[in-house]
């Protein structure tokens, strides 16, 4: 007589979940942590609102200010992924986040809009050391076989803080503005607590990166320099200029669609842009956990190049837009190809990062692949002065499909790499 089938076969709940048990607890400890941390996201999102409505400042103004919260992140990054890799991730991170939250308190106070524009750079820039930091920790905590379980829980973890927060922060930004810099400052205080109490300091010991060496894998510690490291895996550096395509193209969810909605159909337009923008964030949540048990199986580059040809199909398809349905279609394909580039991007790039310099490569490499999603905006509005949106969107579904060949064929080449590497030993 058979067997009666597992509890955890039964239960579609428990299938649901599966990808997500047996991580380690600091696994856990930290999408509970950026849970928290994206609960209170509140200054950010609001910020050109509170510059230009509660202070009146204009809008060009207002744009010059978020263009300096931009660009002082970088040399906050490019300093946080070297000291993360000199005095460790929780080092770097106790001291950096509290800074960063620590810079909103006096913004509660102010009255004075360029003061609290000036602690909001200086916000960024200790965001900027963070994170690396942040990224690295991840990497250390996990391995190549349950890095992409482990990324996509907190993933999930800050869409679902986010949602939540965003609802928070529209109510006090009507009724208790100050508290948007405050609550920011809690949350991050938090969620460094919590990264305090449970998680012990990663990074890799001295005996760990010489043993590394005398290994194949492609984690294996690195003895040089940043430069000779990155020029050591080129695969790394191939990937991240493919995936500059990737964010030219996904940017324009935020510039060409609700242009587009907005041409379309007037004042419905927004309507139409915050009912598509609602649905992503939804389908981000429900969606995550269930693509990421499918596509475990496949390796991250592969996974990669397919969400490649989901921005395209999806992005392109709005070339030929005319009606709202199209709009929501469109938004389903493309919000596939978002969850599973963000939950296997990461990964890849944390499978060919030599553990000495993790801290360096979460720094410089995010930059390189952000450099599309930067420029995008000018690039995209003169290509829609020039030819109109529908040959906006056929370029962008055109970089996103060769971005996904390109990507396609370095997962071929790798396989070949690994098979041949395989038949010499």
């Amino acid at each position: 007589m058979d067997s009666p089938a597992p509890k955890s076969s039964r239960n579609p709940l428990l299938r649901l979940i599966a990808p997500y048990r047996g991580l380690p607890r600091s696994v856990y400890t930290l999408f509970v942590a950026t849970v928290v941390n994206g609960l209170g996201v509140f200054v950010f999102p609001f910020l050109a609102l509170i510059l230009t409505r509660r202070f009146g400042l204009s809008a060009k103004e207002t744009g010059d200010i978020l263009f300096f919260t931009t660009v002082a992140y970088i040399p906050g990054s490019f300093l946080g992924g070297k000291l993360a890799d000199h005095f460790g991730r929780k080092r770097v991170m106790m001291v950096s986040q509290f800074l960063c939250a620590a810079m909103f308190i006096p913004c509660g106070f102010l009255n004075d809009p360029y003061l609290i524009a000036g602690f909001v750079v200086a916000s960024v820039f200790f965001d900027g050391v963070t994170d690396p930091a942040r990224t690295a920790m991840s990497t250390d905590v996990t391995t190549p076989e349950n890095r992409q379980a482990a990324y996509s829980l907190i993933y999930l973890g800050h869409n679902l803080g986010f949602a939540l927060g965003q609802m928070i922060a529209g109510f006090l930004f009507a009724s208790a503005p100050s508290w948007l810099f405050w609550g920011n400052a809690l949350a991050a205080g938090a969620a460094l607590a919590l990264v305090a109490l449970f998680i012990p300091e990663t990074k890799p010991s001295a005996q760990e990166l010489k043993d590394s060496l005398s290994g194949d894998s492609s984690e294996k510690a690195h003895e040089g320099g940043l430069l000779s490291a990155l020029l050591s895996r080129p695969s790394l550096l191939i990937f991240a200029l493919f995936t500059t395509l990737y964010g030219f193209s996904y940017a324009q969810h935020r510039f060409a669609l609700p242009l587009q909605a907005g041409q379309l159909f007037g004042d419905g337009g927004a309507k139409l842009y915050g009912l598509v923008m609602s649905m992503n964030a939804v389908l981000v949540i429900a969606l995550t956990t269930p693509i990421v048990a499918l596509t475990k199986r496949f390796k991250p580059i592969s996974n990669v190049a397919f969400a490649g040809m989901l921005f395209a199909l999806g992005f392109g398809m709005l070339a030929f837009a005319k009606a709202p349905w199209l709009f929501f279609l469109s938004t389903t394909v493309w919000t596939l190809g978002e969850i599973l580039n963000a939950t296997n991007e990461g990964v890849y790039v944390a499978n060919h990062t030599p553990m000495s310099h993790r801290g360096r490569f979460n720094a410089i490499l995010p930059l390189i692949s952000g450099l599309g999603f930067t420029v995008s905006t000018p690039i995209a509005g003169r290509i829609e002065e020039a030819w109109g949106i529908p040959a906006l969107w056929l370029i962008v579904g055109f970089a996103s499909a060769l971005a996904a060949c390109g990507l396609a064929l370095l997962g071929v080449s790798e396989r070949r790499a690994l098979r041949k590497r395989a038949t010499a030993g």
